[in-house]
């Protein structure tokens, strides 16, 4: 059984310079995962994780509300634990307390039936980096323009 992708976070890859990536899994209620499984109703974008007490929490994540789950239905933006072994948490935390670096989820998944997710330790961009992100990406579609150009004619 592969991977099956739930939601990425887009705005991540825009907005932070992704230096280390790590999976962790996630403690959700039935209703949150009968959510994620039926509608993949997850939004990542302006959410973060941070480390509280030596555990790992999912903030400002929404996940939609289950039709059918009347009564038993989850808190939409309610933080979540991330399940990792704990010289990973303390890896992470260490990294974290350096200057500007911060825990961004970059992709939720299911994987064997588990509900996983990928969290990136991230330092921010700046304007100047986000315009050199942008001329290299127009550059490399040139590029390839010209080559796709050079092999039909």
């Amino acid at each position: 059984m592969g991977e099956k992708l739930i939601a990425t976070n887009r705005r991540a890859g825009r907005d932070y310079h992704i230096l280390d990536k790590i999976e962790a899994g996630v403690s959700l209620t039935g209703t949150e995962v009968k959510s994620l499984r039926v509608t993949g109703g997850i939004t990542l974008k302006d959410s973060y994780a941070d480390i509280e007490g030596g555990e790992l929490y999912l903030l400002n994540a929404h996940i939609n509300p289950y039709e059918q789950g009347n009564l038993f239905n989850h808190d939409p933006e309610r933080p979540r634990k991330l399940l990792l072994h704990k010289r990973e948490i303390i890896r992470l935390a260490q990294r974290v307390e350096e200057k500007g670096f911060t825990l961004v989820p970059l992709r939720v998944y299911f994987k064997r039936g588990r509900v996983k997710i990928e969290i990136g330790v991230c330092r921010g961009k700046h304007v100047f980096d986000k315009r050199e992100d942008i001329k290299k990406r127009e550059s490399d579609r040139e590029i390839d323009r010209a080559l796709k150009q050079a092999r039909r004619g």
